[in-house]
């Protein structure tokens, strides 16, 4: 049998972690297109639940997507009943999104499905391990856990 190509780079830190990150963001993705969610209808969603009401503007900066990207996602989740956009109560001139109890729901079914999709990716390793992962992901990734 031959050996797989790129021998160098695919022994770089770099690239086993983007083939992870591509696993987890797949099984992700199929747990929630089975709640008939995407990923940023998702983050959309818990970052609605986190900060409502919400400024539409605050809300785009908030999770880094481009206006034009967020009033897509928004115009989806307001047709599906989960959020309303209503006048801000701080500057009329703006919107303010909410979730509506529908998407308070789903939103739960989504956060199970995702977290069971992450289980399914370190299922290989330990409590300890995945304690130990997540640790070091922060560290390198310069995010606060």
């Amino acid at each position: 049998m031959a050996e797989a190509p790129l021998p160098a780079i695919r022994a770089l830190p770099s690239w086993v972690l983007g083939r992870a990150a591509a696993r987890g963001r797949a099984l992700v993705a199929d747990a929630l297109a089975a709640e008939g969610m995407r990923m940023w209808h998702h983050v959309v969603l818990s970052a609605v639940r986190d900060l409502a009401p919400v400024a539409q503007a605050d809300l785009g900066r908030g999770v880094g997507l481009d206006a034009k990207d967020l009033v897509g996602v928004l115009n989806n989740l307001q047709s599906a009943g989960l959020v309303l956009r209503d006048p801000d109560p701080k500057d009329r001139r703006k919107n303010a999104v909410s979730l509506t109890e529908d998407g308070a729901r789903l939103l739960v079914r989504c956060e199970k499905a995702a977290r069971e999709a992450n289980d399914e990716l370190l299922a290989p390793l330990s409590t300890t391990e995945r304690d130990q992962f997540m640790g070091l992901l922060i560290r390198i990734s310069g995010t606060v856990g």
